[in-house]
């Protein structure tokens, strides 16, 4: 029995006529009456009486029609949920992330990948950049979005480009000193109780205090960008973050950029290469659609996707 057996059927059924629902099916009416004949000796049972008046569903043939039309119709909800998932409109996306990517860009592509996707479910996790690579290559994320690319082994088989460039920055409360200045040097923060997130610490602010190596050794370590802030609004020392910490919108906390400038480590997006399935190209091209500084790598692998959903708007 073939899907088409049940859409013969059911167009005898509605059209009470043999030379109508041919017409309707675009077929001739003895290939029609074939197949209808066909069906009956596959099931067993008469569907149809013929009358003069016209085609009348048997009792069977009712019962059989209630569930032929129930068929029909979740092979169609059936072709239209295939296509949803090619087209990556639904499923699952599981992503980690470091909080200060919150401040920005994944606002702006979290926001409108909500909002053209409705019905992908996010699986979303704050971890820093370490545990979101570690978690990323042992395959309990789809995306991790950190600062710097994974490091050890299976990093070869995953794609990393960078999504956000940014410098270091510190931060202090309003009643201190340093509040009102544009910038502030490194020789007068290594005399400052400091306020660093644990990677900053252990990676790329070392070789910032290369004259006063014990300036970081009494820092307080602070989870995220939100409490590296907090913390110095509460004058519990200065605090050293990226430039987007600014975006906190706090009130109770000044800003001065550091000098010399330093460059931080950017923000990057990773994922596995052999990953191509339709929800993440989707999401990849929401990042790309966001993120001015998205590097041509993404641009080469969207376009090596002809599932690429590229009608994405806002």
């Amino acid at each position: 029995m073939e899907a088409r057996h049940l859409r013969y059927a059911v167009a005898l059924a509605e059209h009470g006529h043999f030379g109508r629902a041919a017409s309707s099916l675009g077929i001739a009416q003895p290939p029609l009456s074939t197949q209808i004949a066909a069906l009956e000796r596959e099931v067993g049972e008469r569907l149809f009486d013929r009358t003069s008046r016209g085609v009348v569903p048997t009792a069977a043939g009712a019962a059989f029609l209630s569930r032929a039309r129930g068929a029909l119709a979740e092979m169609g909800r059936a072709t239209v949920d295939a296509g949803r998932a090619a087209r990556g409109e639904t499923g699952r996306l599981r992503i980690g992330f470091i909080g200060s990517a919150l401040l920005a860009p994944l606002p702006g592509v979290l926001g409108r990948f909500r909002r053209t996707h409705p019905e992908v479910r996010l699986a979303l996790e704050e971890l820093d950049s370490a545990d979101s690579a570690a978690a990323l290559l042992a395959g309990d994320l789809d995306v991790a979005v950190g600062r710097g690319g994974p490091r050890g082994a299976g990093a070869e088989a995953l794609v990393t480009v960078p999504i956000g460039a940014d410098h270091l920055v510190a931060v202090v409360s309003t009643a201190h000193p340093f509040a009102g200045r544009p910038t502030v040097g490194v020789e007068q923060l290594a005399r400052e109780p400091l306020v660093v997130g644990p990677d900053a610490a252990s990676s790329y602010l070392r070789p910032l205090f290369a004259a006063d190596p014990t300036a970081l050794d009494g820092a307080a370590l602070a989870r995220d960008v939100h409490t590296i802030a907090g913390l110095a609004a509460c004058c519990a020392g200065v605090g050293l973050g990226p430039g987007r910490m600014r975006l906190t919108g706090r009130t109770d906390v000044w800003f001065c950029d550091v000098v010399p400038q330093l460059r931080l480590p950017d923000l990057h997006i990773s994922f596995p290469a052999a990953d191509t399935s339709p929800v993440l190209t989707a999401f990849l091209t929401v990042v790309r659609q966001n993120c001015a500084d998205v590097g041509s790598r993404l641009d080469d692998l969207l376009a090596r996707h002809p599932a690429t959903h590229t009608s994405v708007t806002a």
